[in-house]
């Protein structure tokens, strides 16, 4: 019997897992990319003719239900839902406050933006159109609400991976374009103080947790050593090495769950990973697989939505 259940723990996910109750909220293959909006109570997103009258923005709840349009105007929504985000053609991206209509400008070229929490302020990147990535300058740009941008970085291959707090962006790529390494850091948009948390060939999948002091990323293609995926603090100090890989998500502040790759088509099975406990439990299967990397934490932490790869519906469940 101890043999039977050493094995199932060295096995760690699939012997252990029990299926999750989840249940279809979209059907009839829609609708891949869907968001959770910021009270976890429902999820957005963009349909059209036939399966609509228009095209649109449009909602359904967590629990299913039906379907209303939530906006009529196709844009980049920011995540609280606060601004419309609309590139143009050429350099101008027109931001409007949803609250009441006022808009203002800027030159992104096209490019994404990426809001800070309070969204009063947001960072954006203009990179070389031409040249190896490696060696292509990136200017970083950061402004307020109706302000100026200005310029607070260049990289070489690299950009944005978010905002720890209001003044400090999590940016990677190289001081010079002729460097082997990137470095993650932290940047004071107001000081100008930098502080490096990693220098590696390359960073994948950086992603911070909801209060900024932790950030998850990838080391692949280097030395055995560096290879591997790592948690570490915004702060500074040593990265842990999370032994194990696959797609991952922060569920709150200290916990985010990982999908383990599979490779023998079976169900994707939920780790879930507490950082002060540096340990993981299993929180169970889906009954099947998820298409494309397509799931999301609502932002409460509580509820998952993914597109099936069986059916092609969305379906959500209850994290336990």
């Amino acid at each position: 019997m101890k043999g039977s259940v050493f094995i199932a723990l060295l096995l760690g996910t699939s012997a252990v897992a029990a299926t999750l109750p989840s249940r279809a909220v979209l059907s009839g293959g829609c609708c891949p990319g869907t968001v959770w909006t910021p009270d976890s109570k429902a999820l957005l997103f963009l349909d059209g003719p036939p399966a609509r009258p228009s095209t649109g923005i449009y909602e359904v709840a967590a629990t299913g239900g039906e379907v209303t349009r939530r906006f009529s105007s196709v844009a980049y929504f920011s995540p609280k839902l606060r601004w419309a985000v609309r590139p143009g053609t050429g350099e101008t991206t027109v931001l409007e406050r949803l609250a009441d209509g006022k808009r203002f400008t800027l030159p992104t070229y096209g490019a994404d933006v990426t809001w800070n929490d309070a969204e009063t302020g947001l960072a954006y990147t203009r990179s070389d159109t031409s040249g190896n990535y490696d060696r292509r300058a990136t200017r970083v740009y950061v402004a307020d609400a109706f302000g100026s941008p200005r310029n607070v970085a260049t990289l070489y291959g690299g950009g944005v991976s978010g905002w720890v707090d209001d003044n400090t962006l999590l940016l990677s790529g190289k001081s010079a374009p002729g460097n082997r390494d990137r470095e993650l850091f932290t940047l004071n948009i107001r000081s100008g103080a930098k502080k490096t948390l990693r220098t590696a060939l390359g960073f994948r999948g950086i992603s911070l947790s909801p209060d900024g002091a932790r950030v998850l990323y990838m080391v692949s293609f280097d030395s055995a050593a560096r290879n591997g995926l790592w948690l570490q603090s915004t702060a500074g100090g040593p990265p842990t090495e999370i032994n194990d890989f696959g797609a991952y998500r922060w569920r709150d502040a200290g916990r985010f769950v990982l999908i383990p790759l599979k490779l023998d088509g079976g169900a994707h099975v939920l780790r879930q990973y507490t950082v002060s406990l540096n340990g993981w439990n299993t929180l169970g299967d889906l009954g099947g697989r998820v298409r494309q990397g397509d799931w999301n934490i609502s932002p409460d932490g509580r509820r998952l939505s993914y597109l099936s790869a069986e059916s092609g519906n969305v379906r959500v469940l209850t994290l336990p």
